[in-house]
């Protein structure tokens, strides 16, 4: 979901306070690439990964989320329920 401005601005300000102050954990299912988008602004987008690349290890999970999984296997969603995606697809 796109973020407002307002959202934005203060996710910036959440990540430059604790910029080099300690770990942060955060995952999303969009790319680095995609952010601009997200927050609405490509500028902000990029000031805030770039104070959270600059130190940090990145992975990159691929196929199925284990909640995604789990409806699959109780027969709750059927593979094209979702978003038209193949099981194993980025969802």
């Amino acid at each position: 979901m796109p973020i407002d401005r307002v959202g934005a601005n203060l996710f910036f300000q959440l990540i430059s306070r604790r910029y080099e102050r300690g770990p942060m954990v955060l995952t999303s299912n969009q790319s680095f690439g995609a952010w601009g988008e997200v927050f609405g602004d490509r500028v902000i987008a990029t000031a805030i990964l770039d104070r959270l690349l600059h130190h940090a290890v990145t992975l990159n999970i691929r196929g199925n989320s284990y909640r995604l999984k789990e409806k699959l296997k109780a027969g709750l969603l059927r593979p094209h329920d979702d978003d038209g995606s193949q099981p194993g697809g980025e969802i």
